[in-house]
């Protein structure tokens, strides 16, 4: 595939992979992985040098996927962007493969490994703070979920990362509004979380998350502030699939072969 690819091209066909490895491996977070998909897209087609990253530089950009349940996502456009053979997408899911249901480090392209909620944030907080003592210039990003807010130590990397001016650390959040079971808010409302963020010395930004021109705008976009900034990246759970949004039941549920179907050629 050329490397020279619209963001919207490449968005398509990394759901087209997604949605078989999903249904070939009958696993879950289809939505999950819809939702943040864009947003994943235009980190790695532009914003990111992918030479150093490929080449493993001290100074390549570090992207941590915290809501490893997504990874699916992450392997599709790592596939597409020539990181490995795309023909490993196959064995996603499968025994003894390195392409798990949670994201691992053990596929090229990833930095770290993450499943349970809460770790990613911390970990880029501190290769954040490791970066900043050395003096190496390069982006940190971090994609989290909303419910993932619920933890606790997200909060406290965040108190850390403004303590120590760690303007190279960018939060995402994929804003979805539905985790688990129900919504986010009903399972525990967080409120006004651009109040909280700002609160803890957070440079705060609104997006939408499948607009790729916002999204590409809110990294080039300079600001003059020392501290680290989190993009509320407001998107939908399974989107691009129309019986998929928003619903809650494509956190877990893996498509029927007619829905397989049905959806491909809707993606299409």
């Amino acid at each position: 595939m050329n490397l020279k690819i619209s963001n919207k091209r490449l968005a398509k066909l990394a759901r087209l992979e997604v949605l078989n490895m999903i249904f070939e491996s009958k696993s879950a977070h289809i939505g999950s992985c819809f939702s943040c998909i864009d947003i994943i897209t235009v980190i790695y087609n532009k914003i990111f040098n992918l030479k150093k990253i490929k080449s493993n530089k001290k100074d390549r950009d570090l992207f941590i996927l915290s809501k490893g349940h997504a990874c699916a996502s992450l392997y599709a456009v790592l596939a597409l962007k020539k990181f490995f053979n795309k023909k490993k997408l196959k064995t996603f899911g499968k025994n003894f493969s390195p392409l798990m249901s949670h994201v691992s480090h053990k596929v090229p392209g990833v930095e770290f490994s993450t499943g349970s909620l809460g770790h990613g944030l911390p970990f880029a907080v501190g290769c954040a703070l490791a970066r900043k003592i050395s003096g190496i210039e390069s982006k940190i990003i971090v994609l989290m979920s909303d419910g993932e807010l619920n933890e606790g130590s997200n909060w406290e990397a965040m108190m850390f990362a403004s303590h120590h001016s760690l303007s190279n650390l960018t939060l995402i959040i994929d804003k979805n509004n539905l985790q688990s079971l129900t919504t986010t808010n009903k399972t525990l409302n967080m409120l006004s979380l651009e109040k909280k963020f700002k609160a803890f010395g957070l440079n705060c930004k609104k997006i939408n998350g499948h607009n790729y021109e916002q999204i590409q705008n809110a990294f080039k976009k300079k600001t003059n502030s020392i501290k680290p900034t989190v993009l509320i990246a407001n998107t939908i759970k399974g989107k691009g699939v129309k019986e998929m949004h928003n619903k809650v039941l494509w956190h877990y549920k893996p498509p029927s072969k007619e829905q397989f179907i049905k959806f491909k050629k809707e993606i299409l």
